[in-house]
């Protein structure tokens, strides 16, 4: 096994790793910083999940592509799922760790208040309450089955919080389905949770084709079991692999529990076509429950809407604008394998490459001495001999260049501080700045439309890439800019003048 080194870094020059939060079978979780952020906007700190081929063993190359395109589906299914009450992706790229391994990640959003499973251990949840995260989790699913996708590993771990504790937000699409086909069905999830259709203890022998075909149902089975450990406050592993019958005993005599044992156990029956078959279904099936719990919330005021459909509930900081799409090379010219690294090397001080799956690798070759071949990274992350012919002989002459060119700098910057002077004196500055305002450029990326300079500004529209652009003015760092022809077609916009990042901007 060798985790990824990743302590004290900066991912990209942007993401600068705080710690390690955990680990999967094949990836590793970091809490970071993004450093182009403000300090106390909502996406400031991050999570970084990084996929690590190398966790259990070395794999061959067929687990490798593998696992890598495991991995760009979930950003897939991440995008195509925006939704306030699912884990947000804010960006993605490729790097390369301290020790020169190469590896791709998903920036994530950062959710303080930890996960339901957590929650429901320390205290004993109302029904109420457990019935406001159930709500939340409703929406969520029912919005990601209506795009086609079923998520296959609803436990309550992968139910995260705010910081707050009172919005949720589904998490962890390693394992979804993209589409609803009848494409041979793996065996994954968690056992307790899991339904038989694919349970990694459930024979794939004993169930028919018909009953194998995946649907809402199956997140459905468990969503019920989750929820029965929201209420109970205990896993719901007695009944592994079969419907919920009874609650505990201190549940029995309270007046719910008929109730919601006959809604558990219809949505947790062994056969999917026996269950609700959408969430819509489900959740209707709620609404007597929910009054139930309602009439005995003394915190209540004044009586709730029951709502016919799950209400989203929405967290600050959440954007339906999608950053830029996650593309990952999961061919074998990109090695997912540790390289040579010279030990005085600066990726010991960055780690990082660009996003780009098209990996650089910019460090210096390493030492040689004239009797024997030197060695550098290619750019597909491979060693590749250098003859010694022509490699550079270090250390001639280096003295008299350095004077030369300090000579320069100084001679360079002393001829722009007096004309500095002499326009200052003119009081020709303002002319000066003002020759970039009208000249025109691309955006280099997609980029969010701020009606002011800064990031705490709510997006009024998008910029796509390759969008043509006009400045017309410029405040620290930041163009106002007017779109003169986008770069593809979208619906999110709904102005075509706003300020934007320079960063973001090639001027022509």
């Amino acid at each position: 096994m060798r985790e990824l080194s990743l302590y004290n870094c900066r991912i990209d020059r942007r993401y600068d790793v705080l710690e390690r939060l955990g680990r999967g079978s094949y990836a590793e979780i970091f809490k970071a910083r993004d450093i182009l952020a403000a300090p106390h906007t909502p996406h400031s700190i991050v999570v970084i999940k990084a996929l690590n081929v190398f966790l259990q063993e070395d794999p061959d190359k067929d687990l490798e592509r593998t696992l890598v395109e495991n991995f760009q589906n979930e950003a897939v299914a991440l995008d195509r799922v925006r939704h306030p009450n699912v884990i947000s992706r804010l960006g993605h790229g490729t790097a390369r760790d301290l020790s020169g391994t190469i590896f791709h990640y998903l920036v994530l959003e950062y959710m303080e208040g930890g996960d339901l499973q957590r929650l429901s251990r320390n205290r004993q949840l109302s029904l109420n309450e457990a019935l406001g995260y159930l709500e939340q989790v409703c929406a969520g699913l029912r919005h990601a089955h209506r795009q086609g996708i079923i998520h296959r590993d609803i436990k309550p771990q992968n139910l995260l919080l705010d910081k707050s504790q009172t919005v949720v937000k589904i998490a962890d699409f390693g394992v979804a389905r993209l589409n609803l086909g009848d494409d041979p069905i793996t065996r994954v999830g968690t056992n307790v949770y899991a339904p038989p259709e694919h349970s990694p203890l459930s024979p794939a022998a004993s169930y028919s084709a018909e009953r194998h075909r995946l649907s809402p149902a199956s997140d459905i089975y468990s969503l019920a079991k989750s929820f029965y450990t929201l209420v109970t406050g205990e896993s719901p592993r007695y009944f592994t692999g079969g419907p919920i019958t009874e609650l505990p005993v201190k549940f029995r005599r309270e007046e719910w529990a008929e109730e919601l044992k006959r809604i558990l156990l219809k949505a947790t029956q062994e056969d999917p076509k026996a269950r609700y078959d959408t969430i819509d279904d489900f959740w209707a099936d709620l609404t007597e429950l929910r009054k139930i719990a309602a009439d005995f919330d003394t915190k209540t005021a004044v009586r709730p809407v029951f709502h016919m459909t799950p209400q989203p509930y929405i967290s600050k900081g959440y954007s339906p604008l999608l950053p830029q799409r996650a593309k990952f090379d999961t061919s074998r010219d990109l090695k997912l394998q540790t390289v040579v690294v010279p030990a005085n090397s600066p990726l010991k001080i960055d780690g990082i490459r660009s996003a780009n799956p098209e990996i650089k690798q910019t460090g210096p070759a390493a030492a040689s001495d004239n009797n024997h071949a030197g060695h550098q990274l290619s750019n597909n992350g491979q060693n590749k001999v250098v003859p010694p012919h022509k490699q550079k002989s270090k250390g001639r002459g280096i003295f008299p260049k350095m004077v030369v060119v300090a000579a320069g700098i100084l001679l360079f910057a002393s001829a722009l501080y007096g004309t500095a002077v002499y326009l200052r004196g003119l009081n020709l500055n303002a002319t000066v700045l003002s020759v970039i305002y009208g000249q025109t450029g691309r955006a280099n990326t997609d980029i969010n439309l701020r009606p002011e300079p800064g990031i705490d500004n709510n997006p009024i529209g998008l910029v796509t890439k390759n969008s043509r652009l006009r400045i017309l003015r410029t405040q620290n760092n930041w163009y106002q800019v007017e779109i003169l022809e986008q770069g593809r077609q979208t619906t999110q916009n709904t102005s075509n003048r706003g300020w934007l990042y320079s960063k973001y901007v090639d001027l022509d």
